[in-house]
């Protein structure tokens, strides 16, 4: 109800606002309106996505990192499981799910590859068995049972979240791939949920913080790059790791081809960043 209000009367457009400085794990964050929480899987959210529509004779590009956080979370970790599972671009999902249950991948069900990829983005977010187990519908023993098959599996994911707890005890803070510092003041609290609060969001703070650097990385090569390129294109839109660009249709391939080169060498790590991207005249179409 509120996006039409909010159209520019001299460009007849949405602008949203930026803040560098506002989330904790250096993400970027958008008010007035807050273009990053628009659902994308949900019919409403999808209907809204088309409402954003490109000049005639030019395309939305969306450019979206895949993976990223769990990517990151190999490289820190050094876990040789997820380092091979990437390099050798499988369904890290389902090599999860094929190690957790103790089956070959080409057995796995979609409903073993969701209680997978629950496991995986969970321990990004320093889950519980408790927090698991609500997510997946499952009894809590059950989750914690999966959780300890996962750390069998992949063993130094277990030791570098132990050690990213303990060095947030030590110090007070994480950093980033960059050496970026997330401070981190009530990991000593004596309120235990406040700790544990402080806990989860030293495991998560590295793999969201490092991403949140990432992105802002490519996004200055990619203006730097700008300044200089006779394609007719902008970069409109940034929702957390994806990035949203307004094309001229004739150059929707040379652009595809540069941003996807800068995008995937904003970081070198261990294992390759892959960028995905899909164009269409909306951004729902396009993403």
């Amino acid at each position: 109800d509120s996006l039409p209000l909010q159209v520019n009367p001299t460009t007849g457009r949405i602008h949203t606002s930026y803040h560098q400085a506002v989330t904790a794990t250096g993400r970027l964050s958008s008010t007035d309106p807050n273009l990053q929480n628009i659902p994308v899987r949900t019919e409403i959210g999808r209907k809204i996505r088309q409402a954003f529509i490109a000049t005639p004779g030019y395309k939305i590009l969306s450019a979206d990192y895949s993976q990223i956080e769990l990517r990151i979370m190999a490289h820190l970790s050094e876990d040789p499981g997820l380092l091979m599972a990437f390099a050798k671009a499988v369904d890290i999902h389902k090599v999860t799910a094929a190690e957790v249950f103790n089956i070959d991948v080409a057995e796995v069900s979609e409903e073993q590859r969701r209680r997978a990829k629950a496991i995986n983005f969970g321990l990004l977010y320093g889950m519980s068995a408790f927090g698991l187990a609500k997510q997946l519908g499952i009894e809590t023993k059950d989750a914690e049972r999966y959780i300890q098959l996962y750390f069998a599996k992949f063993p130094r994911v277990r030791s570098f979240l132990q050690q990213t707890k303990e060095f947030a005890n030590n110090y007070g803070y994480v950093e980033t791939l960059f050496g970026r510092r997330l401070y981190l003041p009530e990991i000593k609290a004596k309120n235990m949920l406040q700790r544990k609060a402080a806990e989860r969001a030293a495991i998560n703070a590295p793999m969201q913080g490092g991403q949140a650097d990432i992105i802002k990385k490519a996004m200055i090569d990619i203006a730097n790059w700008h300044k200089n390129s006779e394609l007719d294109f902008n970069m409109i839109m940034q929702v957390h790791d994806e990035l949203v660009f307004e094309v001229y249709a004739k150059d929707v391939a040379a652009l595809t081809a540069q941003v996807v080169n800068l995008m995937s060498n904003a970081a070198k790590l261990q294992v390759d960043l892959v960028v995905s991207v899909g164009v269409g005249d909306n951004w729902d179409t396009a993403h």
